[in-house]
Parts: structure tokens; sequence; C-alpha cells
């Protein structure tokens, strides 16, 4: 099968250009850097004028609730979901029933997902307190890395013992596998949590979530993450930062690169303030924080300081988002708005299109040293997306692809439109028509593509 994307404008490694992308079978096999109209015979031609052709996003962060939580999502709705947000791969979280702390489970999780997935897929396999010695029987080939949950979150697979989070650091450098945090002090947001119900009852107002789970709750957490790092020389990845004080864990040149931030979209798009309007459906760990926190992310975006923008895509049933701190569940359905939203700070001069091709696709390629994804090149996978600016749409219950119904974008006029969405070359999304039969492949690591 031959294809020609036509006329777009290409963004890619740093450039904006017009220019033409063959497809062959489930390969990039040119990129024509012209107007002009490629030679030869095409089973499919996409005019992509006046349109941008990005490759596709990697989301290093999601949560799709299978095994064990379906009723919230499953591999295919968000897949689904994934793909018409232009999300063409994605690494899935180890806190599902049950957990993905065995060989066995990560084996179940990848036979679901080989029948499932729209989009290509990949498991991080979880660490507990116990399970250390697994490690290395993984093939680093088949997983992006280590998950480790240093605070207490949705699953609770809190490591809280010094001897296996010392463990962890210490056989994920011998295996040379980035380690993946969740850092925040469960006993700084016990603690707060057990002030807040004295003051307030057994559950506090949503507007107090950023003060339960505090900043002083991350950088505790953080500190000791890039500790044990540092003594271990360990790739750690933060995920979803959302403190500025976070980010001057960035770019210190005794780390020599081991140690990068993540930023998700909750805490890019909202603050503190939108608890006002928002409510619960804002509510994720660790918690959105003040505007000027918020400020200072979206800063680091262009500095080098903040290295891959995911989503934490974290779906939950709309009854269990009602609430305040205590009771309503943390999380958010976002993979299908990453793109759009970001795509708006770019409207808006927060970072260029270029800068958020390089955070969303081309970063998580490098850092996981995903084989042949990530970048448009001549031999790479053909995932491969169109968005077209200039064409609004406002999010409501029929659009949303997610099981779960429902995102804190509901009633929210986007500019942007993921119009095609190509997987290994295949034409997953066109337009309004969604290919079901299409299936992603699993994704590889650490080949030296």
């Amino acid at each position: 099968m031959r294809r020609l994307i036509q006329g777009g404008t290409i963004v890619n490694e740093g450039r904006s250009f017009i220019g033409s992308l063959i497809i062959e079978d489930d390969c990039i096999i040119e990129i024509i850097e012209n107007n002009e109209t490629p030679r030869g015979e095409f089973d499919e031609i996409v005019n992509a004028t006046g349109c941008f052709v990005l490759p596709g996003v990697i989301d290093d962060h999601v949560h799709f609730r299978e095994p064990g939580l379906t009723e919230k999502a499953d591999i295919e709705s968000e897949s689904r979901a994934a793909a018409y947000g232009g999300v063409t791969s994605y690494f899935e979280m180890p806190n599902t029933n049950p957990q993905t702390t065995t060989l066995e489970a990560l084996h179940d999780k990848w036979e679901r997902a080989k029948h499932s997935s729209h989009v290509n897929y990949s498991f991080f396999i979880g660490a507990t307190n116990t399970n250390q010695t697994l490690f290395p029987q993984l093939d680093i080939h088949t997983i992006p890395g280590i998950k480790l949950f240093m605070g207490a979150s949705t699953g609770n697979m809190l490591v809280d013992r010094r001897e296996a989070l010392e463990m962890t650091f210490r056989t994920a450098a011998e295996l040379n596998l980035p380690v993946m945090t969740h850092c925040e002090d469960s006993g700084i947001i016990n603690e707060n949590m057990k002030v807040a119900k004295e003051q307030s009852g057994d559950d506090p107002d949503i507007t107090h979530h950023w003060e339960i789970r505090s900043a002083e709750a991350c950088w505790a957490s953080s500190l000791l993450a890039v500790e044990l790092a540092r003594k271990y020389k360990t790739q750690l990845h933060i995920a979803h930062i959302s403190t500025a004080k976070e980010l001057s864990l960035a770019n210190l040149p005794e780390d020599e690169g081991r140690i990068t931030l993540e930023a998700v979209i909750a805490h890019i798009a909202f603050s503190n303030e939108d608890y006002l309007t928002k409510k619960a459906l804002i509510k994720c760990n660790p918690s959105v924080k003040t505007v000027a926190d918020r400020d200072a992310i979206r800063q680091a975006l262009t500095d080098g300081r903040i290295t891959v923008i995911g989503t934490d895509h974290a779906p939950h049933l709309w009854a269990q988002k009602q609430g305040g701190c205590s009771k309503a569940a943390s999380g958010m359905p976002m993979v299908q708005f990453s793109l759009v939203t970001m795509l708006e700070l770019v409207n808006k001069g927060v970072l260029t299109i270029e800068q958020m091709v390089n955070l969303m696709s081309h970063a998580p390629a490098r850092l996981f040293r995903i084989d042949k994804r990530g970048f448009l090149r001549k031999g790479y996978k053909a995932d491969i997306i169109i968005v077209a600016p200039d064409q609004p749409w406002t999010v409501n219950e029929d659009c949303i692809q997610s099981k779960c119904k429902w995102s804190p974008m509901m009633g929210h006029t986007y500019q942007w439109r993921v119009l095609h969405t190509f997987c290994n070359g295949n034409h997953l999304l066109n337009k309004e028509e969604f290919d079901n039969t299409i299936h992603g492949e699993r994704i590889t690591f650490r080949n030296d593509n």
C-alpha cells in the first residue's frame, strides 16, 4: 500500500516546511521539501494543504484501567480516544487490578493490547516493597522502564521501605532502565488531611486539595528520588511535576542528563483558581497548584527543564468524581485533548509548534530509546498526524471517545482539529471516519536505531 500526504506544513526536528510524505506499507520512504507533486502511483492521496503534518504523539503516561477497572475505561476505548487526539503510542501504568508487578501480569496486558489497542502500546512494570528480584528477568527491549509510586495514589502501590527504594534504584541502574516516579510524601499529605478534616469535616472542600497534597509533599519526595538516583547513577524520570520548586532539579551538570522531568496537561492548563468552576473534575494527584506554579511549568517547556509532556490520562466514572478532597476520585481523562490543548498554547505564544512537537514526540522517543518512532524520517514507522487550524469545535459528551464520557474540557471550544491519524501507515482516523479494524503494534526499545 502506497500513500501520499501532500502539500502540508511538515513540522519535524526543529523545522517547519511545506512538503510531502510518501508512505509504503508501514514506513515512511520519502520526505519531499517542495510544492511539487511527487511522481508515481499511489493507492491513496491525502491533500494536507493548509494543515500541519506532525509525528504522532507519544504519551508516556496513561492509565487505561484494564484489567480489573473496566467500568471506568478499557484499552479499546482509551486507545480510540488516543487516536482521535493524535496520540499514536502510549505507555500504560501498572496500577490496574491485578497490578502489573509480575511477568504474568505484564504478558497478560501485552496479549490484551494485541487484540484491542488501536494504537501502539507498551506497559511499565511496577515496583513494590518486595518485587525487586524480578527486575533482572525483564527484557529491556520490551518495556519503557520501572514505575515507582513514592506517594500513595489510585491503586495504592506505595513503596515506602527504604531498602526497597534503594534496591529499585540500584537494580534499575544495573539494567540501564529508567525509573519513572510519582513523587509525593504520604506522611506530609496524611498530616495535612488530618488537619483539614478537623477544620472542615470528613470531606474538605475541593478548593483545599492543593493545600493537602501540598508543594511541600512533592518537594520532599522528589528530593529523595534525586538523592537515590545520584547515589546509584540511575536514570530518573519524575512524573507530573506540579511545582515551580521542583523545576530546580532539572539540568544540573552533575547529573549528566540522567534526571528528567515530565509535565502533564493538568498542571500546564489549570491552576488552583479553576477549582471554583471545575470542582473535582480537575482533582488529580499531584494536585493542580497555584497560578505561579502553572506559569513556571509553562516557562520550563521552552528552556529545557521539562523534557516530556504526557497526560496522566486517568478516567473515573462521573459519580466517582463527585465530592471534595476526601471522597472524589483523583484523575481525569485527557488523552483525546492533550494535543489540541497544547496547540492552543502555541497560538498564545507560550511555546512554538516546533517545541511542542519535540516535547510530545521527539523527546519521549529519545528518552526511552524507542525504536524507529517519534520522528518523520525515512525508514521510520509511519505514525503521522495531520492537524488543521481554524476549525472550531466544542467538546461535548457525544464527541468524547473515552468510556467514562466526561472531561474537564466539556463546553470548551477548540480552534485546532485532528483530521487524520496514521498508525504504522494505516489510515486509522480519516476526518469523521474511524477504522475499528486497525490495531497498533507493541513498541520496542533500545535496539539502537
